[in-house]
């Protein structure tokens, strides 16, 4: 079960290593396996988008 003190809001990461950047928002929702699906905003495009919180966690920090 995740946390949603986990989510490190206002942390601009990357999609992997070389991955395009995209700004971390808040929780949008919970599923039933217990992640948590995250808002974010992808940098280059300003577009929204939501992606899992497990998989954001794996994600570096953009540099």
């Amino acid at each position: 079960m995740e946390n949603t003190a986990q989510i490190p809001v206002g942390a601009i990461k990357t999609f992997g290593v070389y991955g395009i950047p995209y700004q971390v928002g808040e929780q949008a929702q919970v599923l039933p396996d217990g992640d948590i699906l995250v808002n974010i905003t992808l940098i280059e495009s300003g577009e929204q988008e939501i992606y899992k919180l497990s998989k954001l966690l794996e994600d570096p920090e953009a540099k």
